[in-house]
């Protein structure tokens, strides 16, 4: 058996927010969408953007951020710095460069309107 990676879902409050966010800082390509569902092709992989059910939705507070254990993680074809300071310039929140001994890459995270960890990456 094969298997390769195909779609990741998140749940979101607002598909409307997060796909106008993908698609204006990360050129997303919009392949499906309704009301409660947005899927974008993000390279090898698609993100599927699901809206939380009602009955979830109506005990969240506006303005709430979901903690997470996931990062999702793009690599960029320029180098981070200008990467980076061009989301910035769009008011995206993101923290410092760094990478770590002996690792071929430099990395920036960054977080979209919801909370959702991202991470840029770029090979030095």
């Amino acid at each position: 058996m094969n298997i390769k990676l195909d779609s990741i879902i998140l749940y979101v409050q607002n598909i409307n927010l997060l796909k106008h966010f993908y698609v204006e800082n990360f050129n997303f390509k919009v392949i499906e969408e309704d009301s409660i569902w947005i899927l974008m092709n993000a390279g090898s992989v698609n993100i599927g953007l699901h809206t939380i059910g009602d009955q979830y939705l109506d005990n969240i507070e506006p303005g709430y951020q979901f903690d997470n254990n996931t990062k999702l993680v793009f690599e960029v074809d320029t180098d981070i710095e200008t990467a980076r300071n061009e989301l910035v310039a769009k008011k995206v929140e993101m923290r410092a460069i760094k990478t770590f001994e002996n690792y071929d890459f430099w990395l920036c995270d960054g977080t979209d309107p919801e909370g959702n960890v991202f991470q840029l990456k770029c090979r030095k």
